[in-house]
């Protein structure tokens, strides 16, 4: 064999050494690097799923608040068009009432006024009346002191007309 050995360079002894040496290189290698790197990585990953966890949380969590904040929105708009309804039915109601209240007052002014224009007028025929009766008291003297003759009747008529145009 030490022409195949010396052709090939195959040496048994070398061989099986450097198989074992191989072996113990890969332990050792598997013991101090491939396990810490492996661990290394392994952490690595959980890390990584952490973060994923954390992210899928963090967007479950968005969603629940944008169904929230969606809601809220919704009511809020809502509550908003329930209270303009409601405060354009007190205006109306307002309105109405302003409008009842007014109605009333000229009512009222009307009415007050309607009477104290019918107490002057009750007034001013009174004293018509009143100088009327005195003018015809002061005829009648007048026609009971003299005699009266038609020119005379005339002149008393004239001027009987002139004290009501002028009393007037």
């Amino acid at each position: 064999m030490s022409g195949f050995e010396s052709f090939v360079g195959i040496n048994p002894w070398t061989a099986l050494f450097t198989f074992c040496n191989m072996i113990i290189t890969f332990l050792v290698l598997k013991k101090f690097l491939f396990k810490p790197v492996k661990q290394m990585i392994d952490d690595r990953q959980r890390e990584i799923d952490g973060m994923y966890e954390q992210a899928d949380a963090a967007r479950r969590e968005a969603q629940a608040l944008e169904m929230q904040y969606q809601t809220r929105m919704e009511e809020i708009r809502r509550e908003s068009d329930a209270l303009l309804r409601e405060a354009s039915a007190r205006a109306r109601e307002r309105e109405a009432q302003i409008m009842a209240e007014a109605q009333q007052s000229a009512r009222a002014a009307r009415e007050a006024a309607q009477r104290q224009i019918e107490q002057q007028r009750k007034k001013a025929v009174n004293e018509l009346k009143d100088e009327i009766g005195g003018i015809a008291v002061d005829i009648a003297a007048r026609v009971v002191e003299r005699e009266v003759r038609e020119e005379d009747h005339r002149a008393l008529i004239d001027d009987f007309i002139r004290q009501v145009g002028d009393a007037s």
